[in-house]
């Protein structure tokens, strides 16, 4: 077998081993699954040895041999390294990429108003932002850096903490309830209340429920309302005179600079805080390439501004 062939096969034993199916990996390397079953069996008739076994009578999933799956992490390496030096390369290049991956919502409301400032200081790196509200893999997807949002602990990746944030009231400042820019508590039992679905999984963020009860308004029901699962629109909703949204801060802070949203509360004693928080994050082998660390450092610097965080 050529070196071109065996590398290639082995690009299709990788991809079907960690995706378990010959299907996934062919729509990862687009080609036919027949085409990555057929690099498999050429793979395995060179070396002599079985690779993959099925699950079970009509599965379609794959089930590595013990040989198979004690060397694929060595594999999966050697791919990975090849990945790094193939990035070094197109950094020396005149129009060097860089793809970077955030939430929908953080693109929308945080970092799309800020890029121009990081092109503007790369004029010669190509941003190709992937804007996905599921967590991706960098290695299949050819991520070199993402923002994400949570505990801080994701694997196969480096997690650098970037922003800290809470959770408070927001509406828009033309809420017809409100009395000289503030809702009086008497309104809010009436007013109508946006929930944020995007952060339900986690069991730790905060709720109508939970923000009532902690302002002591127990009698007020929270199980109405508008509720939408993206961070931004919620912002949006709100910013249309639709009602009350708890809004994260770092959601939140252009459109409280800019007066499309309001705090209608005094104290600020009453905010959330949030155990989670955003990080950034990138394969640890990327981490000493020019174009990670540059925009590593801008998001950093550019989250370390007096105001970034509400």
């Amino acid at each position: 077998m050529t070196t071109p062939a065996y590398l290639n096969a082995l690009r299709a034993f990788e991809a079907a081993a960690r995706h378990r199916s010959f299907s996934a990996a062919a729509a990862e390397l687009n080609v036919t699954p027949a085409a990555v079953g057929q690099q498999v069996r050429n793979l395995e008739s060179w070396l002599g040895i079985a690779l993959f076994a099925r699950a079970g009578s009509g599965s379609a999933r794959l089930v590595l041999t013990e040989a198979a799956r004690a060397a694929l992490p060595d594999i999966r390496e050697g791919f990975e390294r090849l990945s790094v030096g193939l990035s070094r390369l197109k950094d020396a290049s005149v129009h060097a990429g860089l793809t970077i991956t955030v939430s929908p919502a953080f693109a929308a409301k945080w970092l799309l108003p800020r890029i121009e400032r990081f092109q503007q200081a790369y004029p010669d790196l190509d941003v190709l932002l992937d804007t996905n509200a599921r967590s991706v893999d960098f290695l299949a997807e050819r991520i070199d850096v993402g923002v994400r949002y949570g505990a801080g602990k994701w694997p196969g990746l480096t997690a650098m903490p970037l922003m800290d944030e809470v959770i408070f009231p927001v509406c828009s400042p033309h809420f017809p309830l409100l009395v000289d820019g503030r809702l009086p508590a008497d309104a809010l039992e009436r007013c109508p209340l946006i929930h944020d679905l995007s952060m339900g999984s986690d069991p730790d963020y905060p709720t109508w429920r939970m923000w009532l009860d902690a302002a002591g308004h127990p009698q007020i029901k929270a199980d109405h309302g508008l509720r939408i699962n993206n961070s931004a629109a919620v912002l949006q909703a709100a910013i249309d005179g639709q009602g009350l949204a708890l809004a994260r801060s770092v959601m939140v802070k252009d459109d409280l600079e800019a007066g499309r949203l309001i705090r209608p509360f005094a104290d600020k004693g009453l905010d959330c805080p949030l155990t989670q928080a955003y990080y950034v994050v990138y394969r640890p082998e990327c981490g000493e390439l020019a174009k990670v660390q540059a925009f590593r450092d801008w998001l950093l610097g550019e989250a370390g501004k007096p105001g970034s965080e509400a």
